[in-house]
């Protein structure tokens, strides 16, 4: 009975790496996101990206620091993107730190956020606050035109 459940175990883990396409699509909104605020972050600077997320995931990390240079602080940062449901007393404010969110109702609540990219029936979605990119001076490219929002 033994080496019938050892032989099952062995022949389960042997194949185990057939099923790990059901992590992968994940993983892949997470390198559609990281490629997209990254891109969104530098073309809003005028400097090199700075890239701060709050509690970030190890798998988060992995994606993004393909993408961006990570910062370990906010301190650090000159482009911080909010994604998680946090406690934002502890984030640093009052910096020429831009803020971005993954939250719409965050985005047109809190005047630091200019824009917000956020999923909707598993499809991305990005919005910018035409008024805070002028307050700002935030020249997007003309490939962001078509998500500027004049929201007031």
């Amino acid at each position: 009975m033994k080496h019938v459940i050892i032989i099952s175990l062995l022949a389960i883990f042997t194949y185990a790496d057939n099923y790990t396409f059901l992590v992968k699509p994940y993983q892949k909104e997470i390198e559609l996101e990281a490629k997209i605020i990254a891109e969104i972050a530098a073309s809003s600077l005028d400097e090199p990206l700075r890239l701060f997320i709050p509690e970030i995931s190890k798998l988060e990390k992995s994606v993004y620091a393909q993408y961006a240079t990570l910062s370990t602080t906010c301190e650090d940062a000159n482009f911080i993107f909010i994604n998680k449901n946090i406690d934002e007393k502890n984030i640093c404010h009052g910096k020429n730190t831009l803020y971005f969110t993954n939250n719409y109702r965050k985005l047109l609540s809190d005047e630091r956020y200019f824009g917000a990219f956020f999923w909707n029936k598993s499809r991305p979605n990005i919005v910018f606050i035409q008024r805070r990119l002028q307050a700002r001076r935030i020249h997007l490219p003309s490939s962001f035109e078509q998500f500027i929002e004049p929201i007031e």
